[in-house]
């Protein structure tokens, strides 16, 4: 990807005002070039050199990351301004000065310079596929050729949007199990660490056998003295090893298809994964995309291994000219009511339809199951914690009932 520099400049409006302001491009002539299709007349321009305090902090993995929401805000607009009849040039000058994420604002701006020198729209996002899935870039190329560029970047916005939704969704079933499980864990640790052996000191004074509880719970509070240290540091390595390599298909082939068992959990994921395969796949056949290369694209985005090889499978089906929902019926990670929709869609030749129609259905049966996994979860994570705190609590106080007789 070119280097973006950033440039400081002056200008005279149309009135012969003197404008300052900052741009980033690739270098003096792109600044000028821009300019001029703005309507000003360049003065002077000069590169910005940025160092010590100036220079911007980045988090390697967090600072050049795009969020699917900077996706969808980014779509919705720029489908808003090509049919208030914007030129695509202008559309994407606008969107790389409004955007807040830095990242997205350098990619549009290199985006926009392709685009002024002859480029393609789609082929200039397929160039940073860091930023642009090649969900969105497949759309926005089959609208391009079909002519229906704004109708394809609406569906892409509707797309995403669904997803930001989903997303939310999940956060908000998993928030509180997990906020409370890490509590759990802290206070657990805490008391081992710095409770247990304050008591643990006063019993040895008394002198006395101590009961079978609290002897398991001095024992725990002596490992975890080099536990704890142990770890943590073996909690950040996994972290930063997990998020280098989350994506890998050595370590997705194992954890994935595991979610799918996980107790509660399970069924959740796997209505999630479902609903996004079909909503992407509907999206994509929607747009004009050829249905085999719509089912390579959306294999990888549905977010689970187990459906990313059984699409892979259907597609091989479909290369041979057999039907979509025959090979859908051979894994069971598909419902059969989801096989017998696909079906009746591709007999009524309304097969997107029929996938929205499945990936609607899914979102809502997402959204009834994380109000009742909250609605369960949350006196059962509260019992949990109870029992686990009150244990040490009762298990540390047993001794104190014989104190007493320990005095005497």
């Amino acid at each position: 990807m070119a280097i973006m520099r950033t440039y400081e400049y002056q200008v005279s409006d149309r009135n012969g005002k003197v404008v300052k302001g900052r741009i980033d491009a690739q270098n003096e002539a792109a600044v000028a070039n821009r300019l001029r299709s703005m309507g000003v007349a360049p003065i002077a321009i000069n590169e910005v050199v940025t160092g010590g305090l100036q220079t911007e902090i980045k988090i390697p993995g967090l600072s050049d990351k795009v969020s699917t929401k900077d996706l969808a805000i980014m779509s919705r607009q720029m489908a808003t301004m090509i049919s208030a009849g914007l030129s695509l040039l202008r559309t994407l000058t606008i969107l790389a000065d409004q955007t807040e994420s830095k990242p997205l604002q350098k990619v549009l701006a290199l985006t926009r310079n392709d685009v002024e020198q002859g480029g393609a729209l789609s082929e200039s996002l397929g160039r940073h596929t860091h930023v642009f899935p090649p969900l969105m870039v497949n759309m926005i190329r089959a609208g391009e050729v079909g002519g229906f560029l704004e109708e394809a970047l609406i569906s892409v916005a509707e797309n995403y949007e669904k997803e930001v939704k989903l997303r939310a969704q999940i956060k908000s079933a998993m928030t509180y199990p997990v906020m409370v499980f890490c509590m759990a864990i802290l206070a657990v640790v805490g008391m081992l660490l710095f409770i247990v052996p304050v008591f643990q000191q006063m019993f040895t004074d008394l002198g006395g056998e101590l009961p079978l509880p609290t002897q398991i719970l001095v024992i725990m509070s002596g490992v975890m003295k080099w536990l704890a240290p142990v770890l943590a540091v073996a909690a950040i390595v996994f972290g930063i090893w997990w998020n280098r390599h989350k994506n890998d298909h050595a370590v997705r082939s194992r954890w994935q298809p595991l979610t799918l068992r996980i107790p509660i959990f399970g069924n959740l994921f796997k209505k999630v994964a479902i609903a996004r395969f079909t909503r992407n796949f509907g999206t994509m056949l929607g747009a004009g995309v050829p249905i085999l290369q719509a089912l390579e694209i959306v294999g990888e985005t549905s977010g689970n291994y187990v459906i990313e090889l059984a699409v892979k499978d259907v597609q091989e089906n479909v290369r041979t000219g057999k039907s979509l929902a025959a090979p859908l019926a051979n894994h069971a990670v598909f419902p059969p009511m989801v096989v017998q929709m696909v079906s009746t869609g591709e007999d009524s030749g309304a097969l997107e339809t029929m996938l929205k129609k499945i990936s609607e259905f899914y979102d809502e049966e997402v959204e009834a199951t994380t109000e009742q996994l909250t609605s369960l979860i949350e006196p059962l994570m509260i019992a949990v914690l109870g029992v686990i705190i009150g244990g040490m609590i009762i298990s540390l106080y047993m001794p104190i009932f014989s104190v007493m007789d320990l005095v005497s």
